[in-house]
Parts: C-alpha cells; structure tokens; sequence
C-alpha cells in the first residue's frame, strides 16, 4: 500500500502592514491621504498665526493668518490685475521654453544618433546642466538687456541643455535590435533614424518636456524680479509686495502658481496619453489624427516630387532577310 504523498505547503500571504513596501492604493485612499495633508497644513498655519498680532507665535509681518490672506484676494484680482500678469508669465514660458525645444530636440536626435556629434556637444550639456539659473540673471542682462527678450532667452539658455540631453538619453535608449531589423529590412540611414529612432524614443521625449515646462515655470520667477517699470508677471507682482505690500499678495501668488503649473501639467500628461496611446494607455485621439495629416502630407511630397517614369521604347520587329 502506497503512502499518500505529503502536498506542499503554500506560503502564507504576508501580513498587511501601514506602511507595506510599494503597496498599491486604492484611488480613494490616495485621495484621502492627499486631502489629509493639506487639511494639516492648513491647520497648522492656522495654529502659528492665530489671535491678535502681539499675541500670535508668528507675527503678521511674517506670515499672515489664512483668513487674511484669503480676504486679500480680491484686491489681488482687481487691483493687481492678477489675470494679466498669470497670462504675461505663461507667455514667457511658452516662447522660452519653446524655443529650447525647437533647438534641443533636433539637437539632442543627432546627438543620440551619431557619437561623434555628442562628443562635440558634451561639454555644452555638462556646463548648461551645472550653471546656477540666478548666475545667468547678470549675464542675460549683459547680453540682452532688461526687457522681454532677456527673460525670453534666460528660460531658453536655463532649458536648452537639459531638452537636448534628455532627448539624446531617450535616442539612445532605444534598443539595437529595431536598428538591425530596420537594416535587414533594406532600411536606409535617413530611414532608421526618422521611421524608427525617433517614433520609439518620443513617449520617454515628451514626457522629459512636460517634466521639464515645470522647471521652466518656476525659472521664470527669477527672470521677473528684476524690471523696469510695469514689466507684468507674477514674479513681479512678488518683488512690488515685498517693498511696498501687502504681504498676503506673496503668499497668494505662492498658492496660485502651482495651482497653475498642477493644470498645466494635467493638461499635457493628456495630450501625452493621447499621443502614445500604447505608452500611457489613451485612447489615441491625437495620435489618429496625427498619424492622418502625417499621410496626407507623404501623399502630398510625393505627388510633387515624383519622378516621371520615362516611357519604354518598343524595339522594333527585326526581319530577317529572305533567303533565294
């Protein structure tokens, strides 16, 4: 008689611990924690600023109590014209940081293609990557004066070098193996660069840019603490409030920026899931579209471009001379 055989014993699932290594939430208690902080934030600011001025743990000229700074935000929005300096500063960004990545992107596909280019260019990166933003405040000064294009070209030279290397990083991430099997395929430079390379390396590329227009966004407070008259921004409204007041206008615009950038960011993370619908799992809206004007204009080159086919020229029947 065969003794029955001893069945494995399964490991117990480990025990649900508070703070479990990378334990994934449920929505509503991401949500719940989130709220949880800015409720505990706000009481705490409560707590450090309440009572009458002489009686309070932080006075007002330090930090004012959020009643008041919330009851100033209406002269921040009429009196200071909140609309147009918030839209004067996205402006800025978008030509700056703009201009970096017409720059950066080509820029940084040769170098993530071509090893020597990246060589000549590798200094560059380091130094523009490694530079304190305020050190360049002197220099954009210098060279471009104190006006629109000095804060312009400050966001530039700030983001420049940081675009074109993350776009050289996401080049060359992008396995060898598409480049073999676009070899294999009869694929020519020009063809593994632009119909492989690139399509593979722009999800990681779009996503270092919208990471990056945040950085761009708070460069830009710098650039505007130093203007020349009514210059508008909300860094201006900032460097006014410091001399002259009131200090419940700092601490707003503090709040609003980055509610502004939260939007912005939100914004372009669903322009990203609609472009990359395989990456970030949208439902590809913009890619379709994308990929319909894309057709349209190979239609369009190649009916302009085309070659005409020279007609093939029939020999003419040879005969063969009779014999007698």
């Amino acid at each position: 008689m065969t003794q029955p055989t001893a069945q494995p014993a399964t490991a117990a699932p480990p025990p649900r611990r508070f703070l479990a290594l990378r334990e994934d939430l449920p929505r509503w208690e991401v949500l719940f924690y989130g709220a949880f902080c800015i409720v505990l934030s706000l009481l705490v600011w409560w707590f450090v600023t309440r009572g009458e001025s002489e009686q309070r743990i932080l006075s007002y000229t330090v930090l004012p109590s959020p009643g008041e700074t919330l009851g100033a935000f209406s002269s921040l929005w009429f009196d200071r014209a909140l609309t147009r300096n918030t839209v004067a500063t996205l402006w800025r960004v978008v030509l700056g940081f703009g201009l970096a990545a017409v720059i950066g992107i080509p820029l940084g596909i040769l170098c993530g293609c071509f090893s020597r280019v990246q060589a000549f260019f590798a200094p560059l990166s380091i130094f523009g990557r490694n530079i304190p933003v305020a050190a360049l405040i002197p220099l954009t000064f210098s060279l471009f004066g104190i006006g629109e294009f000095q804060k312009v070209m400050l966001l530039f030279i700030a983001s420049v070098a940081f675009v074109f290397s993350d776009t050289a990083r996401a080049i060359s991430d992008v396995s060898n193996q598409y480049i073999d099997t676009a070899y294999t395929l009869g694929a020519s430079r020009r063809q593994v660069i632009v119909k492989v390379l690139v399509p593979l390396a722009m999800p990681s590329v779009f996503n270092s840019l919208r990471l990056l227009f945040g950085l761009a966004f708070g460069y830009i407070m710098l650039g505007e603490l130093v203007t020349i008259g009514d210059a508008g921004g909300l860094g201006h409204i900032i460097n006014v409030s410091m001399r002259r007041g009131p200090r419940e206008h700092i601490l707003l615009v503090l709040l609003i920026i980055p509610l502004v950038a939260l939007a912005i960011d939100a914004l372009l993370f669903w322009v990203q899931r609609e472009l990359f619908p395989h990456r970030y799992k949208g439902t590809g809206f913009l890619h379709r579209g994308l990929q319909a004007l894309f057709h349209i204009w190979e239609d369009i080159t190649h009916a302009i471009w085309r070659r005409p086919v020279p007609p093939t020229s029939t020999p003419a029947p040879h005969h063969e001379p009779k014999q007698p």
